[in-house]
């Protein structure tokens, strides 16, 4: 074999290298596929601790209703907060929360002098109610009534080294209620009513499951002729 023939082999032998990236592959459109994220399922780093709730909640749009006499009323709230908080008796049937929010009332038009009444106050929702029925039985009997019996196992006895079950536990559960507490009641004379809260507890007692609270305002309008009574509620909120 020649030089010739051994260059031509030499060459077909040779690996071949490429100074340029492999291609980009394409999208089934056409558009290039660019690098991923590291790790899109990584999970938070051993040792992180959760956000707080800092209780803040997004209060609604204002309520407006303008009447046929020429003044539209606005009653709104704003710069809510609602925390969850420990009850004072400890007990696991008890809501409490800590609440505030600065609520206010708008009288507008040519109506003539106003006055009447800024009500503000929290609505607490309960999924089972507990306060309202017998309570619990320990070993009795429910008998016929509207309520739900949970049973739940009774103490253990020890007998001859080994443990048995004794009585049970009714608890007397209802449909869920809602209690609406009251914060305040503000006459006021004029056009611009305004309650501001801050540091307020609300609770209620004998709920059992999950809770729900939001905040109301009643702008209430009278004159000599007529009332006026419109209403705005806040954010549900589940704790």
């Amino acid at each position: 074999m020649n030089a010739a023939a051994l260059a031509a082999v030499a060459a077909l032998c040779a690996p071949v290298v490429s100074s340029s990236a492999d291609p980009v592959p394409a999208n089934p459109d056409g558009a290039a596929v660019g690098p991923g994220p590291a790790n899109p399922a990584a999970p938070p780093p051993v040792g992180a601790v959760p956000p707080v709730d800092d209780g803040k909640v997004v209060s609604p749009a204002p309520a407006t209703e303008a009447g046929d006499d020429g003044v539209t009323m606005t009653v709104s709230g704003g710069d809510e907060i609602q925390i969850p908080v420990y009850p004072l008796t400890t007990a696991i049937s008890t809501r409490e929360y800590d609440v505030g929010g600065v609520f206010r009332g708008s009288i507008a038009g040519a109506g003539g002098p106003s006055k009447g009444v800024l009500e503000v106050g929290y609505q607490i929702g309960c999924g089972m109610d507990m306060g309202t029925g017998p309570g619990v039985l320990i070993g009795g009997n429910l008998g016929a009534n509207a309520s739900i019996g949970l049973i739940l196992p009774g103490p253990l006895w020890p007998i001859n080294g080994g443990l048995s079950y004794g009585g049970s536990v009714t608890a007397a559960l209802k449909p869920g209620i809602v209690n609406t507490v009251p914060v305040t009641k503000h006459p006021f004379q004029g056009t611009a009513p305004r309650v501001t809260v801050r540091n307020f507890r609300v609770k209620i007692d004998g709920c059992v499951g999950e809770s729900f609270i939001r905040s109301y305002a009643v702008l209430v309008r009278s004159t000599e002729k007529r009332n006026t009574i419109l209403a705005w509620y806040g954010a549900t909120k589940r704790v």
